[in-house]
């Protein structure tokens, strides 16, 4: 049996990473534009806009900021 990857529509994947459709959109048009955070990967499917899961999944692990404190350096 072959695993199908999770295919998610712009709403669900709008929900699933915690921002808006508009974001999505706009990323989608404008692509990267200046310091701004670009969306993640997408399908275009025609005129359909489908995302994998597990894209997703990159892409959020991608934006993760880790605020550990840092080692002090010494001289």
């Amino acid at each position: 049996m072959v695993n199908k990857p999770e295919i998610l529509n712009e709403t669900e994947t709008a929900d699933y990473i915690g921002m808006s459709v508009a974001f999505l959109r706009a990323d989608r048009c404008r692509g990267v534009v200046g310091n701004r955070t670009p969306g993640p990967a997408f399908l275009r499917l025609g005129r359909t806009i489908r995302y994998r899961r597990e894209d997703l999944d990159a892409w959020l692990a991608a934006h993760r900021v880790d605020r550990a404190p840092r080692a002090k350096a010494t001289a």
